[in-house]
């Protein structure tokens, strides 16, 4: 995806292969930013992906793939089947791992029972060697692979620390093998520490395993997403139908739509008559009715009925595409304090390596006679236990669930900063219309005075020739058979007071008092006592008459939505302050807001005073969350720290909301918070272990209990520690998955 960020720049996400560590994704970003027309470039460890903002005029993505090259990295930039490519480079990966554990383990287990049960027995030394030349340098290969590429670049990361440990490992038990006289000259044992080298690699390995099996699980809800577009459809050319594939498909194709299958693109129905689960996209459960002129969109799945519908939006362009991409931006944006954990395993693995040379340099004055022996396996085991993974892992594997788990409930959550904000929000705005209430004009009451039901069909057919929204309204309360057709012989619209009809030489009205006023017809006060308490809960009354009577009166009014009052209340239990703005009356914003329980309200405001008010209340030090569905709540939306939009609202708010509730349900709305709180809390305490991990490991792995206690800790536990250090993070970020929201 690209989008223009300034007049001169675009700015392009594209997947990053190679990378095996949070340092990695580091030395990207940094390569990124410092290629000659990039202004900016963020990556993500988590979906290996990265985005830069470039001029094209100075650098192109062939350039920036070339960049990244030389560094020991690659980038997909092809525009076509991305997600494909990237999930074959991914599956690649996956299985190299999987070769190199398995391998690594079938060959670490004869070294492991000679290094461990049988130390002293010589033949075993130089059975050991071979094989841990193989694990090393054929199934680890990548590692010292990886190093030598950083080290050209002066740079390090994770593959720097593991080639070092085990490579000096190996090497000292080289030299004890062929050379062991050295030290039993100085009256030393000629150690080796063969299983120790590869045990290390195959812990390493396994964590790695487990690690990207983990990730993959991170993304299922992005996959879903992306399984709901078909990949061939039927379409008509020349009068005959043929089966194309969907990357073929182009605006203005006739697409033949059957029973149970899944729309294509998006597009307007020119014939046939269906009904369409469009839950995936509005989040409603009951199939909606299709035909010729109704919008239909991709993803959405097909019921009982045929229909023929013309493309209007195809590929990237579809509603089902904007909500992947949105998916895609959030899981791969970074939340504030990532930028904080980013900079730090930058500098993480260098200063690891400064501790291990300090830690050897330390052994030899203070060690004693066993000093050189014992300085080296410190600093090897420093080296192994360092884990900037488990740091890089912690943020974005969180926000991955966590956007992962909205999309699932229907929250679609656009960055990481919306995500980590929104749990601090102390006060909420909703928007009236379309937010609070269902946002179009329905009948809450009818009160009929005649027995007659053919009535009914007259009512129908009049309103079916009224362009009125109120008419409209009517129209989709009347039940299908209460539509039987009857001829009007005239029809008259009265400006400001309603319509006229003229049915076998007698006159029907629908509008207001002040026309069956101006015509002289009887309204006994117990309709107008009846249409005044209607008028005084917020509804619009609807006079349905002939010249002798008043044959029924209609309530209609702005339906408020089911489970409205409940979210709010939710939002109140979380210590949030609700108010509501609005356009309409003050007598009318009055009844909707005390049918929902809110106390703080505003009414006859213009977009720009939703805006000042927002302003207004984060003046006095407010989080404000805004939530609103039309262009005229954009302005707020845009002003305020957390931007929600409803996702039946016009897509101008969409775009410049943070998050949108998919469909109409408010029950969404706490949903949301909920969630965000679950995951500052998963990003929390992924960041505490990652850190208390270190901050006791890497002293441990030093030596620091040796002069107290005498413990040496085993670089192979050190290699099992730093592998279970990242795994366990992406499994206490998988833990959000489960949970109820």
């Amino acid at each position: 995806m690209s989008e223009k960020t300034k007049l001169d720049t675009i700015k392009k996400t594209f997947p990053v292969t190679g990378m095996s560590c949070a340092a990695c994704a580091s030395s990207v970003g940094s390569t990124l930013k410092s290629t000659k027309g990039v202004s900016d470039a963020e990556v993500n460890f988590a979906t290996h992906t990265a985005w830069a903002t470039f001029n094209p005029e100075e650098v192109s993505l062939a350039d920036l793939k070339s960049a990244l090259q030389g560094v020991g990295y690659d980038a997909i930039i092809e525009e076509e089947n991305v997600a494909e490519k990237q999930e074959e480079a991914q599956m690649k990966q996956f299985l190299e791992i999987k070769r190199s554990l398995i391998g690594s383990a079938i060959l670490s287990i004869p070294v492991f029972i000679i290094g461990m049960f049988f130390m002293d027995w010589q033949v075993g030394h130089y059975i050991s060697l071979p094989l841990s030349a193989v694990v090393l340098f054929y199934f680890g290969g990548h590692f010292f692979k990886g190093a030598l590429r950083q080290a050209k670049n002066g740079k390090a990361n994770m593959d720097t620390l593991v080639a070092l440990s085990t490579g000096i490992a190996f090497a000292l038990s080289v030299f004890n093998t062929f050379y062991p006289e050295f030290w039993i000259d100085r009256g030393l044992e000629a150690h080796v520490y063969y299983e120790a080298a590869v045990v290390i690699i195959t812990f390493i390995s396994l964590g790695k395993y487990l690690e990207e099996k983990a990730k993959t699980n991170t993304s299922s809800a992005l996959k879903k997403l992306i399984g709901l577009q078909p990949k061939t459809l039927n379409v008509l050319i020349g009068g005959k139908e043929e089966e194309i594939p969907i990357s073929a498909v182009k605006e203005g194709f006739e697409i033949i739509v059957k029973p149970g299958d899944k729309i294509p693109v998006d597009g307007q129905v020119v014939s046939g008559d269906s009904y369409v689960n469009e839950s995936m996209i509005t989040g409603e459960p009951v199939p909606v009715q299709k035909l010729a002129g109704a919008k239909v969109f991709a993803g959405t799945i097909n019921q009982k009925g045929s229909f023929t519908f013309t493309a209007e939006k195809v590929a990237g362009d579809t509603l089902l595409a904007s909500i992947i991409e949105r998916v895609k931006e959030a899981q791969g944006s970074k939340a504030p304090v990532q930028k904080l954990v980013d900079k730090i395993a930058g500098i993480f693995v260098p200063t690891v390596i400064g501790i291990a040379v300090v830690t050897f340099i330390l052994w030899q004055i203070f060690g004693g006679e066993n000093a050189l022996t014992q300085g080296m396996l410190s600093a090897i085991t420093v080296l192994v236990i360092a884990c900037p993974c488990a740091l890089g892992l912690a943020t974005p594997t969180a926000i991955m669930v966590g956007v992962g788990k909205g999309a699932e409930n229907n929250i679609l959550i656009r960055d990481a900063e919306s995500l980590e904000k929104a749990y601090q929000a102390d006060a909420i705005i909703l928007d009236k219309t379309g937010t609070i209430t269902e946002g179009k004009p329905s009948v809450i009451n009818q009160k009929w005075f005649t027995e007659n039901d053919n009535v009914k069909s007259i009512l129908y057919q009049i309103e079916a020739k009224s362009e009125h929204p109120l008419g409209e309204a009517v129209l989709n309360h009347l039940k299908p058979d209460e539509q039987s057709i009857v001829q009007i012989d005239a029809f008259e619209s009265i400006s400001g007071r309603g319509v006229r009809a003229k049915l076998e030489k007698q006159n029907h009205y629908v509008g207001n008092l002040a026309l069956l006023k101006e015509e002289k017809i009887e309204v006994n006060n117990e309709i107008l006592k009846l249409a005044d308490e209607w008028e005084i809960e917020g509804q619009t009354v609807i006079y349905f008459a002939t010249n002798a009577q008043v044959l029924a009166i209609i309530g209609i009014a702005d339906e408020i939505k089911k489970n409205a009052r409940q979210s709010i209340q939710q939002l109140r239990n979380r210590g949030m302050e609700v108010y509501m703005l609005t356009g309409d009356a003050e007598k009318t914003a009055g009844v909707v807001a005390d049918a929902v329980g809110i106390k703080h309200v505003k009414a006859h405001l213009m977009p720009a005073d939703k805006s000042n008010f927002v302003k207004e209340l984060q003046s006095q030090g407010k989080i404000v969350a805004m939530v609103g569905d039309g262009i005229n709540d954009s302005e707020a939306l845009a002003q305020a720290d957390v931007s929600i939009a409803m996702g039946k609202g016009s897509d101008i708010a969409i775009d410049v909301a943070k998050m949108t509730l998919i469909g109409s349900d408010l029950q969404n709305l706490p949903k949301a918070f909920h969630l965000s709180q679950l995951t500052i809390k998963g990003i929390r305490q992924n960041l505490f272990w990652a850190f208390v991990y270190n901050i006791i490991g890497i002293p441990l792995a030093a030596g620091l209990l040796y002069p107290f206690t005498g413990f040496l800790l085993n670089p192979m536990i050190a290699g099992a520690a730093m592998a279970f250090s990242s795994v366990s993070v992406v499994l206490n970020s998988l833990r959000l998955k489960s949970i109820k929201l």
